[in-house]
């Protein structure tokens, strides 16, 4: 199946697969005075990367919701993160709020090592959240911090996954890498994890950790499209090296921040159904929408 350069094709293309809609677990939502710094970021990109992100889709709130309506996105996670302590409570109080007043969003939260985080992500799992977000880098948090214990231990106990951004890319952080989640895995065998962006650039190490425990999975963030094979290229087996893992394979796209439209995820993944026979169109299937939506329990 083939996916044309535009952004109009993807929703006939999905439908094409017989699957309803897609299902993207990393979206991001955030009130408008943190969007706007986390934009100003990406605008002064060259400094921080040393190449220009140009966000796609900078439009307002309502335009973004519909955006991906148009798309074919029948459900999403509004992922929003903390980058100091005293964030975790507001953010996943406001995000709340957005997935109860848009019906594609599922209602999601986040957290940081503070003091009343488990009280805070306790209310928000006992709320109906289906996933929290977990950034390492932007956080600069060691996700093996006493005081996130109590957290870890909610979440596996609750089976809602953790979506965390704990590799390397696109710049190392103090505390990233997948040698520290492991640790935390190992504590916490039991955790439901994605595994960010696939652990970009670390994708051997991000597929190691799924062999290693069965409820960690890879999102497929930015990974293989022609932006980020610049700084982080996939192994040159990497669509064979899905083959054992497909089930735990699930879409994300980091709407509406990419660099580029949202149609080129869609290619960089059904590229890998196309380049191994064991893959093809159940896998796209699983990956677009199965998968993401079990994860989720859509």
């Amino acid at each position: 199946m083939h996916v044309h350069v535009d952004d109009s094709d993807v929703s006939r293309y999905v439908t094409d697969l017989g699957l309803p809609g897609l299902v993207d677990v990393h979206v991001h939502f955030l009130p408008e005075s943190v969007l706007r710094k986390v934009w100003a970021y990406f605008d002064a990109a060259e400094t921080h990367y040393g190449m220009p992100w140009p966000v796609q889709y900078r439009t307002p709130e309502p335009d973004r919701v519909a955006t991906l309506e148009k798309l074919g996105v029948r459900a999403f996670a509004p992922l929003v993160y903390p980058h100091k302590p005293g964030m975790g409570r507001w953010l996943t109080e406001w995000v709340t709020r957005f997935a109860a007043e848009t019906p594609a969003a599922v209602p999601t939260a986040t957290l940081y090592p503070e003091p009343d985080v488990a009280d805070y992500l306790g209310a928000a799992v006992e709320a109906g959240a289906r996933a929290v977000k977990v950034h390492v880098q932007v956080g600069a948090f060691d996700p093996r911090d006493e005081l996130l214990r109590p957290a870890w231990g909610l979440l596996a106990d609750a089976g809602v996954p953790a979506i965390v951004h704990c590799g390397d890319g696109p710049i190392r952080g103090e505390h990233t890498g997948l040698d520290i989640f492991a640790e935390v895995l190992t504590e916490h065998p039991r955790l439901p994890i994605v595994l960010a962006h696939a652990g970009m650039p670390d994708f051997t190490g991000a597929l190691d950790l799924m062999h290693r425990f069965e409820r960690v999975h890879i999102d497929t963030t930015m990974v293989g499209t022609p932006f980020s094979l610049r700084i982080a290229p996939l192994p040159p087996d990497w669509p064979a090296r899905l083959v054992d893992v497909a089930d735990r394979v699930v879409l994300g796209t980091d709407f509406p921040n990419i660099p580029y439209p949202y149609v080129q995820q869609i290619q960089a993944i059904a590229g890998w159904a196309a380049a191994d026979d064991r893959l093809g169109r159940d896998f796209l299937r699983s990956v677009l929408h199965d998968a993401p939506a079990r994860l989720l329990r859509i």
